[in-house]
């Protein structure tokens, strides 16, 4: 079996909803990340054998298959095909995932993973007929019903979890700022600047070039995030609201995966190697337990457990999540998202993935760490996992 390499990573900023990317088409900032790579890198496109592009809401916009559109719009050669799938919150993870999977098997040499959500144009839930991400019953067969008595949305996954755990709304804010904090921290040590790449756009009729993430707000606390209303459980029975949950954000990430022998002859240097891949279902109810099986099941395949690993990033679509990964999996809070989460930084979907991906490949870089673990929750009830090896 060969092995699959990731090259490369890069995210465009993600901008808050509404916000600096308001006016910028998907499709060219799905291109963005590709084109960013491109530069860096300095490959020949036509070398790329795939593009597969995570998103999660493939209509309007974001559909037409924006997998094979988004090479397109970057400039690359009409013989670079590319396919769009979706894996709901894991899809950009999903991507990366399968792009190691045909690498090992050796049908493929070099693939570019990633993916990309828009969800100020096409917004969550648009493929479901959905509003605010509350699943349309009427997009459900009647016999779904027969096997499962309700379809919850995903903030009140979250609460159960909250429940089950005992969690309280003050665990939930603190992880809240510490996320928040580290944001901050990592944004003014340059720590993102080896993975962020610059989109110039327009925005009200004006060139613009962002560079920096649009959602956090590093000098949030306790305090403040105690004034906020409860987004999920209104009566008073929750823990969630907008400041401990992640942001709804528009953004692009993307990674270059290759053979050890193809990165070789092409003269790239490999960042990381892909160890192990996990995915997994769980009870589609409570929804979002999915990550700690998934890290269990991981370990339990490969020769590692999690003493070994430096470096977690786990998906902050939630605090109770994270909190329950944590309990339930015995990973230190100091190795985790230490950059911050997606509380700070936002949560674009079929981009986040990648995205997560990409923060710790340049972080064990940084830190000469040697491996790195990621994982995510899924609507529906499922969860996903990469351990990854700095090389």
């Amino acid at each position: 079996m060969d092995d699959a390499v990731i090259v490369d990573g890069v995210r465009t900023p993600f901008g808050k909803r509404g916000g600096a990317f308001r006016d910028t088409h998907p499709q060219d900032l799905a291109a963005a990340p590709l084109s960013a790579l491109e530069r860096r890198v300095g490959f020949d496109p036509t070398a790329v054998d795939d593009v597969v592009y995570g998103c999660v809401t493939p209509v309007g916009e974001q559909g037409l298959n924006i997998g094979r559109i988004a090479p397109m719009v970057a400039g690359w050669d009409e013989t670079v095909p590319g396919v769009q799938l979706n894996r709901m919150c894991g899809s950009g993870q999903q991507a990366v995932n399968w792009a190691a999977a045909t690498v090992q098997a050796g049908q493929q040499d070099v693939v570019v993973a990633g993916g990309v959500e828009h969800m100020t144009r096409v917004p969550i839930g648009s493929d479901g007929e959905a509003e605010e991400g509350v699943v349309g019953r009427e997009a459900l067969t009647d016999t779904y019903f027969e096997h499962y008595d309700e379809a919850t949305t995903q903030g009140e996954g979250a609460e159960r979890i909250a429940e089950e755990y005992g969690f309280t709304r003050e665990d939930a804010d603190r992880l809240a700022v510490d996320s928040q904090r580290r944001w901050g921290d990592a944004w003014e040590a340059g720590h993102y600047d080896s993975q962020i790449t610059p989109v110039e756009t327009t925005l009200d009729g004006d060139p613009v070039t962002v560079e920096r993430d649009g959602h956090p707000r590093p000098d949030t606390d306790v305090d403040a995030l105690g004034d906020l209303p409860l987004a999920f459980r209104p009566e008073g029975e929750g823990i969630h609201h907008a400041g401990n949950s992640s942001g709804i954000v528009d953004g692009a990430s993307a990674t270059i995966v290759a053979s050890e022998d193809a990165a070789a002859e092409h003269g790239w240097e490999p960042k990381a190697r892909i160890l192990e891949t996990e995915v997994v279902g769980v009870d589609p109810i409570t929804m979002l337990t999915g990550p700690i099986p998934a890290t269990k099941q991981l370990f339990a395949d490969s020769a590692y457990s999690v003493d070994d690993v430096d470096l977690f990033e786990v998906n902050e679509a939630f605090a109770s999540v994270v909190l329950a990964w944590l309990e339930e999996t015995g990973a230190p809070w100091k190795r985790t998202n230490v950059n911050g989460g997606a509380i700070a930084h936002g949560h674009p979907l079929g981009a986040t993935g990648s995205a997560l991906l990409t923060k710790l490949v340049h972080e064990l870089d940084r830190t000469n760490g040697d491996l790195g673990l990621a994982a995510m929750c899924i609507g529906f009830g499922q969860g996903i996992a990469t351990l990854i090896e700095r090389v």
